[in-house]
């Protein structure tokens, strides 16, 4: 059995010393506003491995009411769900993801977020794809106000656990 997931997340920007986007800080101007580091990459794929085997969503995991997420790595939130995710009997195939920003440009970045994704989630690189796209100077991402992403994953049941 299959199943698609889809995750999405929007942090607002503000002056700082760079961006957290696929578990690497991104030397930057501006940096994301969030309770946790604010990736928004990690968080969309959170969200979207959590969907997909239908075991909620990051915020209901990490509460940004709870102090000891305060400033938390994504990369270790994006670890603790997807252990939830493969101990209820499900693996990635593959993940297509989109990044959002007008700058800084993600293509130079884009091997080393592919494979610390899939260092994190135990899965070949060639299971994560990452592209980017601009505002075209329009809305909060043209306008450097926002940056945001989006995950598409999907997974399959493992052969140990075929319930679904």
């Amino acid at each position: 059995m299959y199943r698609i997931g889809i995750g999405h997340d929007t942090h607002r920007l503000e002056p700082g010393n760079g961006l957290w986007i696929g578990g690497l800080q991104i030397p930057h101007s501006q940096s994301a506003v969030g309770h946790s580091d604010a990736d928004v990459l990690l968080h969309a794929i959170t969200d979207a491995v959590l969907g997909a085997a239908a075991l909620g969503d990051i915020g209901e995991l990490f509460s940004n009411t709870d102090p000891k997420n305060k400033d938390r790595s994504s990369s270790e939130m994006l670890v603790i769900a997807f252990d939830k995710v493969r101990n209820a009997g499900w693996s990635i195939v593959n993940m297509d993801c989109i990044v959002f920003t007008e700058k800084p440009k993600i293509l130079p970045h884009r091997e080393h977020i592919r494979l610390h994704i899939a260092d994190l989630l135990a899965i070949e690189s060639s299971q994560v794809w990452l592209k980017a796209k601009t505002g075209e100077c329009v809305g909060p991402i043209g306008e450097e106000r926002a940056i945001a992403a989006e995950c598409v994953v999907l997974l399959e049941t493992t052969e140990a656990s075929n319930k679904r």
